[in-house]
């Protein structure tokens, strides 16, 4: 009871913390637009954002400019709770994602990704309804994601009875700014949906009841550059909904990035595992705190045509 109790008022406090985050990026706004004066405003979209398309678990707000291709491995290793029997995690089962990506119009990029982890089918898209302004124009970076997801295992190991049933979505709202040339900051809200939730059986084979189908939450994250090429990376994630069938818990991770015109590399710690963004938000148990940590990075690498 005592870990349940201090449990729910980390999520309260984190719930806080994300309000905190949000105010504070609106509030920049306001202060930029007093600042901006009314004469040769370069209202370009500032540069540099952040580095990459993708930081830690989560996509940045960042769209890169038309005609850009970009490809992206992913890699989670296993939780290393049980030290050096599999080396903290690198020796146990892990998961990777491939992914392509490509801006065919100004704003607009379409992804598409695979998964070993249930063989997930992912495809995305990712417009930027506004930038922020170098020296004027809009104060922040609005922009909204969607993704959809497909279980591709046959029906005998995944247990699905309908095609419908291996469907599932991520929509995210992103509002980010560069408040100085080092800091840049993120915050978001999310919705996951799954079409199918498996019921929840007893020990006696009885029905118990079913997860509802959606879970909010919300995400931060922020990036500061060291040097040109070298940053340190955070990312939370916090579950907003509740449910008396799982026990979902925040993602905590940060680590380093490292950069170059067509190359971002980043290698970080947390508790996510899935990389398919509506499957970490709706299923992760993966506690911070028990030490079910595990080893991540990032690769992308950028194509212009």
């Amino acid at each position: 009871m005592k870990r349940i109790a201090q449990f729910t008022n980390l999520k309260f406090a984190c719930r806080y913390l994300s309000i905190l985050f949000s105010f504070s990026i609106l509030f920049a706004q306001i202060a930029s637009g007093q600042d901006a004066t009314a004469t040769e405003k370069d209202t370009r979209p500032v540069r540099n954002l952040f580095e990459s398309t993708l930081l830690i678990d989560n996509q940045t707000a960042v769209v890169p400019i038309k005609g850009t291709f970009q490809f992206d491995i992913q890699h989670r290793f296993g939780t290393w709770d049980n030290g050096y029997d599999d080396f903290y995690g690198v020796f146990a089962p892990s998961n990777i994602r491939l992914g392509l990506n490509l801006v065919p119009v100004d704003k607009l990029q379409l992804g598409f990704g695979f998964a070993k982890d249930n063989r997930l089918l992912d495809f995305s898209a990712k417009y930027a309804l506004l930038q922020q302004g170098r020296q004027g124009g809009s104060p922040v970076t609005l922009t909204y994601l969607v993704n959809m997801a497909v279980d591709s295992r046959e029906e005998a190991k995944s247990g699905f009875k309908e095609t419908t049933d291996k469907f599932s979505y991520f929509h995210q709202v992103m509002v980010a700014r560069k408040l100085t040339d080092a800091f840049s900051l993120q915050a978001s809200l999310n919705l996951s949906y799954f079409n199918y939730v498996k019921p929840e059986i007893g020990i006696e084979g009885e029905y118990i009841g079913t997860r509802d189908n959606n879970v909010f939450s919300t995400s931060i994250l922020g990036r500061y550059k060291l040097t040109t090429a070298t940053g340190l990376i955070a990312n939370f994630d916090i579950p907003l909904s509740d449910s008396e069938f799982a026990d979902l818990q925040p993602n905590i991770s940060f680590g380093v990035e490292f950069v170059s015109s067509s190359h971002a590399f980043q290698i970080f710690i947390g508790n996510y595992k899935w990389i398919v963004p509506q499957y970490n938000h709706f299923y992760n148990e993966n506690s911070f705190g028990d030490n079910q940590i595990l080893i991540g990075f990032n690769m992308t690498r950028l194509w212009n045509y």
